[in-house]
């Protein structure tokens, strides 16, 4: 070994561990707990036993979260920017889908043992169900409007298939279906007289 490339190897060798002691995750670790914004925060003794959703109407995964993805889609069509408002159609359908599977999950565990919190969950399945099928007829509008009907037939399908063809939203999908030629007959059929 060379005598001069002696003090080179050091200071490599030094800058190496100097690099893997910083990117280490106890060093990590160590700088992230002397951030004030991290440490925990003392317990208030006070509300301890007080019950807040914390950050809900933040949160995407909220029916506020999806209720503003909605307005955001409407204000894409206003300004007919219909590739943003299937985006966010879309994001919409997909908060309130996932919401309403998870009200309907925990509504299942907790039938027969607590009658309020299993009701209030089961109307929280219905309302964010209710809110998907009009994310859906809406996205399908879009995509009628984008000339895009073999997009919109199963979506409108969908929507009568959860709604039920006889509740006006089932009635305003099937009517879709009619003027796109899917199906032939209106429903509900006038009465002969």
């Amino acid at each position: 070994m060379n005598f001069a490339t002696a003090p080179l190897i050091r200071f490599t060798a030094l800058s190496v561990i100097t690099v893997l002691v910083t990117l280490s995750p106890a060093y990590a670790q160590g700088k992230k707990s002397s951030n004030p914004i991290n440490e925990a925060k003392p317990i208030d003794s006070e509300k301890i036993n007080t019950l807040s959703p914390t950050g809900q109407s933040n949160s995407i995964l909220s029916i506020e979260g999806g209720d503003r993805l909605m307005k955001e889609a409407a204000q894409a069509i206003a300004s007919q920017n219909y590739a943003l408002a299937v985006k966010k159609l879309q994001e919409a359908r997909q908060v309130y889908n996932q919401l309403s599977g998870l009200y309907q999950d925990l509504n299942s565990s907790f039938a027969g043992i607590d009658l309020r919190i299993a009701d209030f969950l089961r109307q929280n399945a219905l309302a964010t169900a209710q809110k998907r099928d009009e994310a859906t007829y809406q996205l399908a509008l879009v995509h009628r409007a984008q000339n895009q009907s073999e997009l919109a037939v199963p979506l409108l399908v969908q929507i009568i298939k959860s709604q039920n063809p006889t509740r006006e939203l089932g009635k305003k999908a099937y009517q879709q279906l009619l003027e796109l030629g899917l199906v032939d007959t209106p429903f509900p059929r006038q009465s002969k007289k």
